[in-house]
Protein backbone atom coordinates (compact mmCIF):
# COMPACT_ATOMS: atom_id res chain seq x y z
CA UNK A 1 0.00 0.00 0.00
CA UNK A 2 2.92 2.19 0.92
CA UNK A 3 4.58 1.20 -2.55
CA UNK A 4 1.61 2.24 -4.41
CA UNK A 5 0.70 5.87 -2.48
CA UNK A 6 4.51 6.50 -3.06
CA UNK A 7 4.04 5.95 -6.89
CA UNK A 8 1.15 7.48 -7.53
CA UNK A 9 2.98 11.23 -7.34
CA UNK A 10 5.26 10.15 -10.20
CA UNK A 11 2.22 8.45 -12.21
CA UNK A 12 1.19 11.85 -12.03
CA UNK A 13 4.22 13.52 -13.16
CA UNK A 14 4.06 11.24 -16.19
CA UNK A 15 0.89 11.84 -16.92
CA UNK A 16 1.82 15.77 -16.85
CA UNK A 17 4.49 16.10 -19.34
CA UNK A 18 1.70 14.84 -22.64
CA UNK A 19 -0.76 17.51 -20.78
CA UNK A 20 1.99 20.10 -21.11
CA UNK A 21 2.99 19.53 -24.28
CA UNK A 22 -0.66 20.22 -25.69
CA UNK A 23 -0.40 23.30 -23.51
CA UNK A 24 2.72 24.41 -25.08
CA UNK A 25 1.86 23.35 -28.36
CA UNK A 26 -1.82 24.95 -28.32
CA UNK A 27 -0.24 28.38 -26.77
CA UNK A 28 2.45 28.82 -28.84
CA UNK A 29 0.04 28.40 -32.03
CA UNK A 30 -2.24 30.67 -30.22
CA UNK A 31 0.76 33.27 -29.39
CA UNK A 32 1.70 33.20 -33.42
CA UNK A 33 -1.19 34.11 -34.67
CA UNK A 34 -2.04 36.89 -32.17
CA UNK A 35 1.71 38.20 -33.01
CA UNK A 36 0.84 37.66 -36.96
CA UNK A 37 -2.08 41.12 -36.57
CA UNK A 38 -1.05 42.48 -33.56
CA UNK A 39 -0.85 44.79 -32.36
CA UNK A 40 -1.52 47.74 -34.77
CA UNK A 41 0.98 49.98 -34.10
CA UNK A 42 4.88 49.20 -32.71
CA UNK A 43 5.01 48.44 -28.64
CA UNK A 44 7.82 48.95 -26.97
CA UNK A 45 11.00 50.63 -27.19
CA UNK A 46 12.23 51.36 -30.84
CA UNK A 47 13.80 49.88 -32.97
CA UNK A 48 14.73 46.42 -31.24
CA UNK A 49 12.84 46.24 -28.08
CA UNK A 50 8.85 45.54 -28.52
CA UNK A 51 6.95 43.96 -31.59
CA UNK A 52 4.35 44.97 -34.42
CA UNK A 53 1.75 42.54 -35.88
CA UNK A 54 3.70 41.42 -39.27
CA UNK A 55 0.74 42.16 -41.43
CA UNK A 56 0.42 45.79 -39.88
CA UNK A 57 4.31 46.04 -40.20
CA UNK A 58 4.24 44.81 -43.24
CA UNK A 59 1.06 46.57 -44.77
CA UNK A 60 2.64 47.96 -47.79
CA UNK A 61 3.56 44.81 -49.37
CA UNK A 62 0.41 42.93 -48.40
CA UNK A 63 -1.17 45.56 -49.72
CA UNK A 64 0.50 45.39 -52.98
CA UNK A 65 0.58 41.97 -53.11
CA UNK A 66 -3.34 41.64 -52.62
CA UNK A 67 -3.79 44.56 -55.23
CA UNK A 68 -1.51 42.23 -57.87
CA UNK A 69 -3.80 39.01 -57.42
CA UNK A 70 -6.83 41.60 -58.02
CA UNK A 71 -5.73 43.63 -60.86
CA UNK A 72 -3.96 40.27 -62.65
CA UNK A 73 -6.58 37.59 -61.69
CA UNK A 74 -9.72 39.02 -60.67
CA UNK A 75 -10.65 42.36 -61.96
CA UNK A 76 -10.36 44.21 -65.52
CA UNK A 77 -11.29 47.74 -64.30
CA UNK A 78 -11.34 48.56 -68.60
CA UNK A 79 -13.86 45.74 -68.51
CA UNK A 80 -15.99 46.23 -65.84
CA UNK A 81 -16.37 49.97 -66.87
CA UNK A 82 -17.51 49.33 -70.01
CA UNK A 83 -21.09 47.42 -68.44
CA UNK A 84 -21.62 51.35 -67.17
CA UNK A 85 -24.36 53.10 -69.64
CA UNK A 86 -23.22 56.67 -70.05
CA UNK A 87 -26.94 58.03 -70.80
CA UNK A 88 -27.97 56.01 -67.54
CA UNK A 89 -25.40 58.25 -65.88
CA UNK A 90 -27.00 61.30 -66.66
CA UNK A 91 -30.76 59.97 -66.09
CA UNK A 92 -29.52 59.07 -62.89
CA UNK A 93 -28.71 62.36 -61.55
CA UNK A 94 -31.83 64.07 -62.42
CA UNK A 95 -32.79 67.18 -61.71
CA UNK A 96 -29.73 67.89 -60.13
CA UNK A 97 -28.29 68.57 -63.49
CA UNK A 98 -30.38 70.83 -64.57
CA UNK A 99 -29.83 73.34 -61.22
CA UNK A 100 -26.38 72.64 -62.06
CA UNK A 101 -26.60 73.82 -65.22
CA UNK A 102 -28.55 77.09 -64.12
CA UNK A 103 -25.53 77.85 -61.10
CA UNK A 104 -23.25 77.97 -63.91
CA UNK A 105 -24.99 80.37 -66.11
CA UNK A 106 -25.65 82.46 -62.89
CA UNK A 107 -21.75 81.97 -61.55
CA UNK A 108 -20.56 83.30 -65.15
CA UNK A 109 -22.89 86.10 -65.69
CA UNK A 110 -22.53 87.42 -61.80
CA UNK A 111 -19.07 87.06 -62.15
CA UNK A 112 -18.79 89.02 -65.15
CA UNK A 113 -21.58 91.14 -66.07
CA UNK A 114 -23.92 91.67 -63.30
CA UNK A 115 -26.01 94.46 -63.82
CA UNK A 116 -26.37 92.95 -67.49
CA UNK A 117 -27.50 90.02 -65.86
CA UNK A 118 -29.99 91.45 -64.22
CA UNK A 119 -31.52 93.81 -66.37
CA UNK A 120 -32.07 91.53 -69.28
CA UNK A 121 -35.86 90.25 -70.11
CA UNK A 122 -37.09 87.21 -68.30
CA UNK A 123 -37.66 85.52 -71.41
CA UNK A 124 -33.90 86.19 -72.58
CA UNK A 125 -32.78 84.62 -69.33
CA UNK A 126 -35.13 81.46 -69.62
CA UNK A 127 -34.07 80.96 -72.93
CA UNK A 128 -30.16 80.79 -71.74
CA UNK A 129 -31.23 78.25 -69.13
CA UNK A 130 -33.50 76.18 -70.99
CA UNK A 131 -29.87 76.12 -73.56
CA UNK A 132 -28.41 74.96 -70.62
CA UNK A 133 -29.89 72.46 -69.24
CA UNK A 134 -30.63 70.69 -72.57
CA UNK A 135 -26.63 70.47 -73.52
CA UNK A 136 -25.64 69.80 -69.91
CA UNK A 137 -26.89 66.35 -70.07
CA UNK A 138 -25.79 65.14 -73.26
CA UNK A 139 -22.15 66.87 -71.93
CA UNK A 140 -22.34 64.64 -68.87
CA UNK A 141 -22.67 61.11 -71.46
CA UNK A 142 -20.15 62.58 -73.52
CA UNK A 143 -17.82 62.70 -70.28
CA UNK A 144 -18.43 59.39 -69.05
CA UNK A 145 -18.15 58.02 -72.46
CA UNK A 146 -14.51 59.26 -72.70
CA UNK A 147 -13.93 58.15 -69.23
CA UNK A 148 -14.85 54.19 -70.14
CA UNK A 149 -12.56 54.92 -73.03
CA UNK A 150 -9.76 55.94 -70.85
CA UNK A 151 -10.27 54.80 -67.85
CA UNK A 152 -6.98 52.95 -67.28
CA UNK A 153 -5.29 56.71 -67.91
CA UNK A 154 -7.67 58.63 -65.12
CA UNK A 155 -8.20 55.70 -62.65
CA UNK A 156 -4.79 53.87 -60.75
CA UNK A 157 -6.65 50.68 -59.09
CA UNK A 158 -3.59 49.97 -57.55
CA UNK A 159 -2.65 52.69 -55.90
CA UNK A 160 -6.08 53.11 -54.55
CA UNK A 161 -6.26 49.52 -53.16
CA UNK A 162 -2.68 49.77 -51.67
CA UNK A 163 -3.57 53.31 -49.81
CA UNK A 164 -7.16 51.85 -48.53
CA UNK A 165 -4.81 48.94 -47.32
CA UNK A 166 -2.28 51.07 -45.77
CA UNK A 167 -4.55 53.74 -44.31
CA UNK A 168 -6.44 51.08 -42.54
CA UNK A 169 -4.21 48.07 -41.01
CA UNK A 170 -7.78 47.58 -38.97
CA UNK A 171 -9.33 46.32 -42.50
CA UNK A 172 -6.31 45.08 -43.68
CA UNK A 173 -6.23 42.53 -40.95
CA UNK A 174 -10.00 41.71 -40.93
CA UNK A 175 -9.30 40.98 -44.68
CA UNK A 176 -6.98 38.04 -43.33
CA UNK A 177 -9.00 36.91 -40.76
CA UNK A 178 -12.25 36.83 -41.95
CA UNK A 179 -11.16 34.58 -45.03
CA UNK A 180 -8.87 32.45 -43.21
CA UNK A 181 -10.95 32.14 -40.07
CA UNK A 182 -11.37 28.37 -40.19
CA UNK A 183 -7.79 28.03 -40.59
CA UNK A 184 -6.53 29.79 -37.78
CA UNK A 185 -8.67 27.67 -36.06
CA UNK A 186 -7.34 24.65 -37.12
CA UNK A 187 -3.91 26.31 -35.76
CA UNK A 188 -4.85 26.59 -32.47
CA UNK A 189 -6.65 23.19 -32.18
CA UNK A 190 -3.59 21.50 -33.95
CA UNK A 191 -0.94 22.56 -31.63
CA UNK A 192 -3.51 21.16 -29.09
CA UNK A 193 -3.64 17.37 -30.06
CA UNK A 194 -0.39 17.23 -32.09
CA UNK A 195 1.31 18.32 -28.72
CA UNK A 196 -0.51 16.20 -26.91
CA UNK A 197 0.42 13.35 -28.97
CA UNK A 198 4.24 14.64 -28.87
CA UNK A 199 3.72 14.43 -25.63
CA UNK A 200 3.24 11.25 -24.68
CA UNK A 201 6.49 10.17 -27.07
CA UNK A 202 7.81 12.11 -24.90
CA UNK A 203 6.77 10.57 -21.59
CA UNK A 204 7.89 7.41 -23.46
CA UNK A 205 11.19 8.20 -24.12
CA UNK A 206 11.33 10.29 -20.97
CA UNK A 207 10.56 7.19 -18.88
CA UNK A 208 13.91 5.37 -20.19
CA UNK A 209 16.06 8.17 -20.82
CA UNK A 210 16.21 11.02 -17.89
CA UNK A 211 18.79 13.18 -19.22
CA UNK A 212 18.55 16.44 -17.67
CA UNK A 213 18.37 18.13 -20.93
CA UNK A 214 15.71 15.96 -22.63
CA UNK A 215 12.75 17.73 -21.65
CA UNK A 216 13.54 21.10 -22.88
CA UNK A 217 14.57 19.69 -26.09
CA UNK A 218 11.40 18.13 -26.79
CA UNK A 219 9.36 21.15 -25.18
CA UNK A 220 11.64 23.14 -28.20
CA UNK A 221 10.61 20.63 -30.72
CA UNK A 222 7.13 20.70 -29.19
CA UNK A 223 6.89 24.36 -30.28
CA UNK A 224 8.57 24.27 -33.49
CA UNK A 225 6.88 21.24 -35.01
CA UNK A 226 3.25 22.15 -33.81
CA UNK A 227 3.22 25.52 -36.12
CA UNK A 228 5.47 23.95 -38.78
CA UNK A 229 3.21 20.87 -39.40
CA UNK A 230 -0.47 23.06 -38.81
CA UNK A 231 1.34 25.59 -42.31
CA UNK A 232 1.67 22.55 -43.86
CA UNK A 233 -1.44 21.42 -43.62
CA UNK A 234 -3.20 24.44 -44.38
CA UNK A 235 -1.31 24.52 -48.03
CA UNK A 236 -0.70 21.07 -48.51
CA UNK A 237 -1.44 19.24 -50.77
CA UNK A 238 -2.54 22.08 -53.54
CA UNK A 239 -4.89 18.49 -55.42
CA UNK A 240 -6.72 16.57 -53.30
CA UNK A 241 -4.89 12.84 -52.77
CA UNK A 242 -6.33 9.43 -52.04
CA UNK A 243 -4.76 7.61 -49.00
CA UNK A 244 -6.36 4.29 -48.62
CA UNK A 245 -10.53 5.71 -47.43
CA UNK A 246 -9.56 8.97 -46.82
CA UNK A 247 -8.91 12.00 -49.40
CA UNK A 248 -6.06 15.04 -48.64
CA UNK A 249 -6.15 18.29 -49.76
CA UNK A 250 -4.82 21.49 -47.94
CA UNK A 251 -8.00 22.93 -45.32
CA UNK A 252 -7.27 25.81 -47.22
CA UNK A 253 -7.39 24.45 -50.89
CA UNK A 254 -10.85 23.06 -49.63
CA UNK A 255 -12.55 26.07 -48.98
CA UNK A 256 -11.91 27.45 -52.08
CA UNK A 257 -15.75 28.36 -53.40
CA UNK A 258 -16.73 29.73 -49.13
CA UNK A 259 -13.25 32.12 -49.54
CA UNK A 260 -14.24 33.47 -52.79
CA UNK A 261 -18.21 34.38 -51.32
CA UNK A 262 -16.48 35.87 -48.31
CA UNK A 263 -13.50 38.15 -49.75
CA UNK A 264 -15.58 39.36 -52.89
CA UNK A 265 -17.70 40.76 -50.02
CA UNK A 266 -14.86 42.14 -48.06
CA UNK A 267 -13.45 43.65 -51.22
CA UNK A 268 -16.47 45.02 -52.90
CA UNK A 269 -17.70 46.61 -49.71
CA UNK A 270 -14.62 48.23 -47.80
CA UNK A 271 -12.40 48.41 -50.45
CA UNK A 272 -13.78 48.63 -54.43
CA UNK A 273 -16.69 50.97 -53.92
CA UNK A 274 -18.38 53.27 -55.74
CA UNK A 275 -17.33 56.30 -53.50
CA UNK A 276 -13.71 55.27 -53.11
CA UNK A 277 -13.15 55.13 -57.42
CA UNK A 278 -14.84 58.41 -57.89
CA UNK A 279 -12.76 59.89 -55.04
CA UNK A 280 -9.67 58.56 -56.70
CA UNK A 281 -10.44 59.49 -59.80
CA UNK A 282 -11.10 63.64 -58.44
CA UNK A 283 -8.77 63.41 -55.83
CA UNK A 284 -6.22 61.13 -56.93
CA UNK A 285 -2.50 61.05 -58.91
CA UNK A 286 -4.15 60.98 -62.41
CA UNK A 287 -7.17 63.21 -61.34
CA UNK A 288 -5.51 66.24 -62.80
CA UNK A 289 -6.59 64.21 -66.68
CA UNK A 290 -10.15 64.24 -65.52
CA UNK A 291 -10.31 67.92 -64.75
CA UNK A 292 -8.89 68.97 -67.45
CA UNK A 293 -11.29 66.10 -69.49
CA UNK A 294 -14.52 68.26 -67.46
CA UNK A 295 -12.76 71.68 -68.65
CA UNK A 296 -12.61 71.21 -72.36
CA UNK A 297 -16.25 69.63 -72.33
CA UNK A 298 -17.75 72.04 -70.29
CA UNK A 299 -16.13 74.98 -72.23
CA UNK A 300 -17.56 73.05 -75.22
CA UNK A 301 -20.68 73.69 -74.01
CA UNK A 302 -20.09 77.49 -73.34
CA UNK A 303 -19.40 77.76 -76.81
CA UNK A 304 -21.95 76.06 -78.38
CA UNK A 305 -24.51 77.75 -75.92
CA UNK A 306 -23.13 81.08 -77.44
CA UNK A 307 -23.89 80.51 -80.63
CA UNK A 308 -27.53 80.99 -79.97
CA UNK A 309 -27.01 84.28 -78.15
CA UNK A 310 -24.02 85.51 -80.22
CA UNK A 311 -25.24 89.04 -80.58
CA UNK A 312 -25.33 89.37 -76.84
CA UNK A 313 -21.70 88.26 -75.87
CA UNK A 314 -20.45 89.96 -79.19
CA UNK A 315 -21.79 92.97 -78.00
CA UNK A 316 -20.43 93.28 -74.34
CA UNK A 317 -17.29 91.12 -74.28
CA UNK A 318 -14.32 91.33 -76.19
CA UNK A 319 -12.92 87.93 -78.22
CA UNK A 320 -10.36 88.12 -75.09
CA UNK A 321 -12.14 88.07 -72.50
CA UNK A 322 -14.52 85.23 -73.44
CA UNK A 323 -12.04 82.62 -72.65
CA UNK A 324 -12.53 84.15 -68.81
CA UNK A 325 -16.19 83.27 -69.03
CA UNK A 326 -15.33 79.16 -70.21
CA UNK A 327 -12.91 79.03 -67.59
CA UNK A 328 -15.36 80.46 -64.84
CA UNK A 329 -18.29 77.73 -66.10
CA UNK A 330 -15.47 74.70 -66.22
CA UNK A 331 -14.50 75.94 -62.42
CA UNK A 332 -18.22 76.51 -61.44
CA UNK A 333 -18.74 72.61 -63.08
CA UNK A 334 -16.11 70.77 -61.47
CA UNK A 335 -16.75 72.18 -58.05
CA UNK A 336 -20.16 70.74 -57.66
CA UNK A 337 -19.27 67.67 -59.67
CA UNK A 338 -17.97 66.05 -56.32
CA UNK A 339 -21.78 66.41 -54.99
CA UNK A 340 -23.66 65.36 -58.14
CA UNK A 341 -21.67 62.21 -58.27
CA UNK A 342 -22.68 60.85 -55.25
CA UNK A 343 -26.26 60.49 -57.16
CA UNK A 344 -24.83 57.31 -59.47
CA UNK A 345 -23.16 55.30 -56.53
CA UNK A 346 -26.14 53.32 -56.10
CA UNK A 347 -26.16 52.95 -60.39
CA UNK A 348 -22.62 52.71 -60.47
CA UNK A 349 -21.98 49.53 -57.82
CA UNK A 350 -24.65 47.63 -59.92
CA UNK A 351 -23.14 48.10 -63.10
CA UNK A 352 -19.50 47.28 -62.34
CA UNK A 353 -21.14 44.35 -60.23
CA UNK A 354 -17.62 44.00 -58.27
CA UNK A 355 -18.53 41.21 -56.06
CA UNK A 356 -19.94 38.97 -58.46
CA UNK A 357 -16.85 39.57 -60.90
CA UNK A 358 -14.53 38.87 -58.14
CA UNK A 359 -16.22 35.51 -56.69
CA UNK A 360 -16.72 33.96 -59.90
CA UNK A 361 -13.24 34.76 -61.27
CA UNK A 362 -11.78 34.13 -57.82
CA UNK A 363 -13.85 30.40 -57.46
CA UNK A 364 -12.06 29.54 -60.70
CA UNK A 365 -8.24 30.32 -60.06
CA UNK A 366 -5.92 27.18 -59.89
CA UNK A 367 -5.06 26.26 -56.78
CA UNK A 368 -1.73 27.30 -56.40
CA UNK A 369 -2.79 30.92 -57.52
CA UNK A 370 -5.67 30.81 -54.71
CA UNK A 371 -3.06 29.51 -51.88
CA UNK A 372 -1.25 32.58 -53.14
CA UNK A 373 -4.16 34.94 -51.41
CA UNK A 374 -3.35 33.71 -47.60
CA UNK A 375 0.16 31.99 -47.77
CA UNK A 376 2.11 35.35 -48.07
CA UNK A 377 0.80 36.29 -44.34
CA UNK A 378 2.68 33.22 -43.06
CA UNK A 379 5.41 33.66 -45.05
CA UNK A 380 6.13 37.56 -43.93
CA UNK A 381 8.89 36.50 -40.98
CA UNK A 382 7.22 33.09 -40.43
CA UNK A 383 11.04 32.20 -38.69
CA UNK A 384 10.08 34.39 -36.24
CA UNK A 385 7.02 32.87 -35.55
CA UNK A 386 8.15 29.72 -35.33
CA UNK A 387 11.35 30.75 -33.47
CA UNK A 388 8.99 32.04 -30.84
CA UNK A 389 7.16 28.98 -30.58
CA UNK A 390 10.35 26.62 -30.06
CA UNK A 391 11.81 29.27 -27.37
CA UNK A 392 8.06 29.30 -25.30
CA UNK A 393 8.07 25.27 -25.76
CA UNK A 394 12.18 25.37 -24.49
CA UNK A 395 11.14 27.38 -21.37
CA UNK A 396 7.84 25.18 -20.75
CA UNK A 397 10.20 22.33 -21.24
CA UNK A 398 12.54 23.36 -18.38
CA UNK A 399 9.46 24.34 -16.05
CA UNK A 400 8.17 20.89 -16.27
CA UNK A 401 11.34 19.28 -15.51
CA UNK A 402 11.70 21.62 -12.48
CA UNK A 403 7.76 21.32 -11.90
CA UNK A 404 7.37 17.67 -12.22
CA UNK A 405 10.41 15.76 -11.66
Amino acid sequence: MVHIAGFFPEIISYLGIPIIAALVGWGTNVLAIQMTFYPLEFKGIPPYFGWQGIIPTKAKSMAQKSVDMITTKLIDIDEQFQHIDSKQIAIEMGDSVEKLSIKIVDDVMLAKAPVLWRSIPNSVREKIYARSTQDLPKTIQKIFDEVKDNIEELFDIKAMVVESLVNDKTLLNEIFLECGKEEFKFVKKSGFYFGFLFGIIQMIIWYFFKAWWFLPAAGLLVGYITNWIALKLIFQPLKPVKIGPFTIQGLFIKRQQEVSVQYSKLVKENIITSKNIFDAMLQGPKSEVLHEMMSEHIKGVVDYTAKEHQGLIDLFYRPSKFEAIKNIAAYSFMEDFPILVHKIYKYTEKSLDIEKTLQKKMAALPAKDFSGFLRPIFQEDEWKLITVGAVLGLVAGFLQLVLLF
